[in-house]
């Protein structure tokens, strides 16, 4: 693919009404697209503040980008979708529940789902892409265990946005496509037994050097509120706020994304005041923000990092791998459960399978991992009977249709630039070989 100029297919430039703010505190700080943390409380997660107090939805053709009023952005790029959510009949009838509703986001025509990478995480990245100003010319750098970056890869490659991307060289075939990249997305992978952490270290002594800027993770209001449009699409379709909510978590990103949306609704009151009850799940044998919240500890409890690594190449659902999540934080996620009189549960790779299983049978659609996680903590508490029949569910399905989509499209992968060996990681020596790709280098190199 030759390296275009910027495609010029923006659907329209706007400036969302928003200021950062801190809660608990009157700081609040205009943004420039780029502020993750107040250097006087790095503990505490900014939340993006809107001026438009209701939710007011934009034209269909504006994809995901519909639900503008409450992102964090100041233009629309281009091949976005928005989740959708249905009222389920099979798996409803199966479970004997009056009023499941799952909210699906992948690839699913009949549903109207577009989304070419098969996962919500496409929602983080329209939403942090169009958060970036649109002269940004630096490189963008994201970690990631494989679906983040797939996301991130397609919609930097459509709207020529420079990327690099670092993952474990385990999950490099999660970096599938429809058509090779725009040269513009650079990958890095790390090697021998690393995981999403090791990721992490790498591309934090990257965002070091000028030029390249760090997409921030939970930090990042954009990627929050663009995962929290899996519930204004919920509440807008249901006509109110659910009792519960279920998803499978790996930072916890996500849920608390749905936390800060549903205490957005709140604050609107157009419809009620309700917080609905976060029911999220890990997948075990790797369960560390599960252990922590059962123990009632605000912080992870102590792992070895060799046993850590065992248990996470041991799980079904490897996108949920994530040694250091922001379960602590002030407005993390410990303080989102205990908010919401949320639970976290635990799935084994067994249950988690038969869910997957069970969802295709009677949705009619595959579903990834963690979904499959999410939908099988859901049945738990239906059948232990913690969760009544006539309850408002919202079942958050973070990705699907993946084998639908490469039923019908060709796919290809995006190859490493650089190969890292993270026992022989030299932070200033491979940082500076790491900057130098978006000078044009694409041969893989092996260190």
């Amino acid at each position: 693919m030759k390296n275009p100029a910027r495609i010029q297919t923006l659907v329209e430039t706007v400036k969302t009404e928003y200021c950062l703010a801190l809660p608990g505190s009157a700081k609040k700080i205009n943004d420039d697209g780029f502020i993750l943390m107040a250097q006087d409380h790095p503990n505490k997660l900014f939340r993006a503040e809107y001026a438009a107090r209701h939710l007011t939805e934009g034209e269909e053709r504006l994809g995901f980008y519909k639900y503008a009023v409450w992102l964090p952005v100041n233009h629309f790029l281009t091949g976005s979708s928005a989740p959708v959510t249905y009222k389920s009949e099979g798996l409803a009838k199966l479970l004997r529940l009056k009023n499941l509703y799952i909210t699906f986001s992948g690839y699913w025509p009949q549903r109207d789902a577009f989304m070419h990478t098969g996962t919500f995480k496409e929602c983080e990245a329209y939403a942090v892409c169009g958060r970036l100003p649109e002269d940004f010319n630096d490189v963008l750098v994201v970690a990631s265990a494989g679906n983040t970056a797939r996301a991130f890869a397609r919609v930097c490659s459509e709207n020529n946005i420079k990327l690099l991307l670092v993952v474990p060289d385990a999950r490099r075939a999660k970096l599938w496509f429809k058509e090779e990249l725009n040269p513009c997305v650079k990958l890095v992978t790390i090697g021998g037994d690393s995981d999403y952490y090791d990721a992490i270290r790498v591309a934090d002594e990257v965002c070091k050097l000028p030029g390249f800027v760090a997409e921030g993770g939970a930090k990042n209001v954009a990627r929050r509120d663009g995962m929290g449009t899996t519930v204004l699409s919920a509440v807008t379709t249901i006509g109110e706020i659910p009792d519960y909510y279920f998803q499978a978590v790996g930072s916890g990103t996500g849920a608390i994304a749905a936390w800060e949306a549903n205490l957005r609704f709140n604050e609107s009151g157009e419809y009620g005041k309700k917080k609905m009850s976060l029911q999220v799940s890990q997948n075990e044998p790797f369960t560390p923000m599960y252990d922590a919240w059962k123990e009632g500890s605000r912080q992870l409890l102590p792992m070895e990092e060799a046993e850590s690594k065992k248990k996470l190449s041991q799980i079904y659902a490897d996108v949920l791998a994530n040694r250091r999540p922001p379960y602590g934080l002030q407005g993390g996620l410990h303080d989102a459960l205990t908010d919401s009189n949320g639970d976290m549960h635990s799935v084994t790779n067994e249950e988690a399978k038969n869910a997957a299983n069970i969802f295709i049978k009677e949705e009619g659609i595959d579903i990834e991992p963690a979904a499959a996680v999410a939908t099988a903590s859901l049945m738990k508490c239906v059948n232990e009977g913690t969760i009544a029949r006539d309850a408002i569910i919202m079942l958050n399905i973070t990705g699907g249709g993946i084998q639908r989509f490469k039923s019908g499209h060709p796919t290809v992968y995006l190859q490493p630039s650089l190969v890292l060996d993270i026992e022989k990681f030299d932070a200033k020596r491979d940082a500076q070989m790491i900057a130098a790709l978006h000078a044009g280098e694409r041969k893989v190199r092996r260190v």
